[in-house]
C-alpha cells in the first residue's frame, strides 16, 4: 500500500491518501505543528515498515520522522527541504516561549549527520536552518 502525506497535520490531523503501490509515506508539504501528533504518526510509520520519502518541505515538527524512523528508510528527493528551529510553545495569548530542555532533547533525538549539521550551523534557535540540496543528499540517500 501507498500512503502519501498531502499537507502533514493541519490542525493535528494528518491528510492521507491511500492506493495500491509500494509501501511508502511521501511527505511532499508540512510546515509542522503540534509535535504530539507528528509523534504518533512518525512510530506508527516506524511500527509499519514503510519508507519515508521526503520529497518537498517537511519543517519544524516533520524533521521528527528522522529521529523516529529508521534512517535506512528514509530517503530525499531533489525537492526535499528540511527546516530544524528550537521547541517552542505558546500560550492562550498566542506568545511564545522558548523551551531550552525541549530543544537540547530534540537535538539529542536526531541522527548524528543531522545533529552535527545543526552544530555547525550554532544549534537550534528561532532562526529555521534549512538543510536541502547536496548537504542533505550527504546524509540521506536519494530516492530511486
Amino acid at each position: 500500500m501507498r500512503i502519501t502525506l498531502l499537507k502533514a497535520l493541519m490542525l493535528s490531523s494528518a491528510l492521507l491518501a491511500s492506493a495500491p503501490a509500494a509501501a511508502e509515506i511521501r511527505i511532499i508539504q508540512s510546515p509542522g505543528g503540534q509535535v504530539g501528533p507528528f509523534l504518533d504518526l512518525f512510530e506508527k510509520v516506524r511500527e509499519s515498515g514503510e519508507r519515508v520519502v521526503i520529497d518537498g518541505p517537511c519543517l519544524s515538527a516533520c524533521t521528527l520522522v528522522l529521529s523516529i524512523v529508521p534512517g535506512e528508510r528514509i530517503c530525499v528527493t531533489k525537492r526535499a527541504v528540511l527546516g530544524f528551529h528550537a521547541a517552542r510553545s505558546i500560550d492562550r495569548r498566542g506568545r511564545f516561549s522558548a523551551e531550552p530542555e525541549a530543544s537540547e532533547a530534540v537535538l539529542q533525538a536526531y541522527p548524528g549527520p543531522v545533529r552535527d549539521w545543526i552544530s555547525r550551523r550554532g544549534g537550534l534557535t528561532s532562526r529555521l536552518l534549512v538543510l536541502k540540496g547536496r548537504d542533505l543528499a550527504a546524509i540521506y540517500p536519494r530516492c530511486r
